[in-house]
């Protein structure tokens, strides 16, 4: 099975627990307002890599992953390339290796499913908590996201919810509270990560030649969102 891949990080800190390999796949139909990845957007773009191959690599890495760590999955947005994932999880269960799935949850729910039934951790960004802020700053429609995330409840599938917290556009108590509510409302949350908004990738919009729809935003002060998050 071979899927595209945009790049890899070999010994990760930061996409789930423990030290991670984590594959970034290539193309997503999402145009988050605030998307840190633009180059993943091409379907077409990437380098096609097998996925037998792949995991042959990551075991190279097996003896850092220890008791926590294992493979994330990223993008781009994985569940395009559904069939890839199924297959890449499917052969690193065998391999012991624990399996994380970082989503947008934007796919077809009964690919989906085949993908969850080898995927021991879902890290999901709801980004926003009303549809039609979802259709105006990421494009798409909210309704198909949380039909994923509840197929991850049903699945029984532990969810990390991991939110980017954006000056001026969702950094109010009011917003946050939304989120939070949201994210509680599936069974299986084990925790939510408040992510800080920066605007590094400005750089790769300009190279790209395309604008970015939040240039001149700030970068999120860290103790005002330590702040934001004592009082939720």
């Amino acid at each position: 099975m071979k899927g595209r891949v945009h790049s890899v990080q070999s010994l990760g800190a930061v996409d789930g627990p423990g030290v991670r390999y984590v594959v970034f796949l290539q193309g997503c139909p999402l145009r988050c307002a605030y998307c840190h990845n633009p180059d993943t957007w091409d379907f077409a773009g990437g380098t096609e890599r097998e996925a037998a191959e792949l995991v042959k690599e990551i075991c190279r890495f097996k003896p850092y992953f220890g008791t926590k760590g294992g493979v994330t999955v990223s993008g781009g947005e994985p569940l395009q390339q559904a069939p890839f994932v199924e297959e890449l999880f499917r052969l690193l269960h065998e391999e012991g290796i624990h399996t994380a799935l970082d989503t947008s949850g934007v796919g077809d729910l009964k690919a989906a499913r085949r993908v969850l039934e080898h995927t021991d951790l879902v890290l999901g960004d709801l980004k926003f908590a009303t549809a039609g802020e979802y259709r105006t700053y990421c494009k798409a429609d909210m309704d198909k996201v949380l039909a994923f995330y509840r197929l991850v409840s049903e699945m029984k599938v532990p969810l990390w919810v991991r939110h980017v917290v954006v000056p001026g556009l969702n950094d109010t108590l009011e917003d946050m509270g939304k989120i939070k509510s949201l994210a509680e409302s599936f069974p299986t949350l084990e925790k939510i990560e408040w992510l800080p908004f920066h605007n590094l990738c400005l750089e790769k919009y300009q190279q790209m030649g395309i604008p970015f729809p939040l240039e001149g935003t700030d970068n999120m002060d860290e103790l005002r969102l330590e702040a934001l998050v004592s009082r939720l």
